[in-house]
């Protein structure tokens, strides 16, 4: 990878305000399913996606410590809901509020499930303040980012 602060991460792609990100995945993470716009808005073919960890659209910019409350909080109460800074195939990059919830089978479960909606402006600005000083408080690195 190219150095942090290079501007190789800097080109968003806004989710249409109708649309709705979907994938699922196994319970270790790995994607056994993406939807059209998933793939639209990522820039991967489903078959570049399938089979892979969900964490292959990681942003650097997100904490690792939000990842964590998600796995801990999928393990105590089976779903969690948050802002996410998603890395495109391009290096580019979207944001979309997340709602990841189990899904069963006669009882058991056995998969997860995302649907992931856009956000506004102001949601956008106010996750990458929140998760910059998460970064900060920790030593991990953060960039400076304007958005207009």
């Amino acid at each position: 990878m190219k150095d942090y602060n290079d501007s190789m991460f800097l080109i968003e792609t806004k989710v249409p305000e109708a649309e709705i990100i979907i994938s699922r995945t196994d319970l270790k993470g790995v994607i056994t399913y993406a939807n059209h716009i998933f793939c639209e808005i990522s820039g991967y073919d489903d078959h570049e996606l399938i089979g892979k960890p969900h964490s292959i659209v990681r942003h650097p910019d997100m904490p690792k410590a939000v990842f964590k409350e998600l796995w801990e909080s999928l393990e105590k109460t089976g779903k969690w809901e948050g802002y996410v800074k998603n890395l495109r195939k391009d290096n580019g990059y979207y944001w979309v509020y997340a709602s990841i919830s189990g899904v069963y089978k006669d009882g058991k479960l056995i998969e997860y499930k995302s649907l992931r909606r856009p956000i506004s402006f102001e949601e956008k600005v106010n996750a990458q303040i929140h998760y910059d000083n998460m970064k900060k408080e920790i030593g991990e690195p953060t960039r400076h980012i304007e958005y207009r």
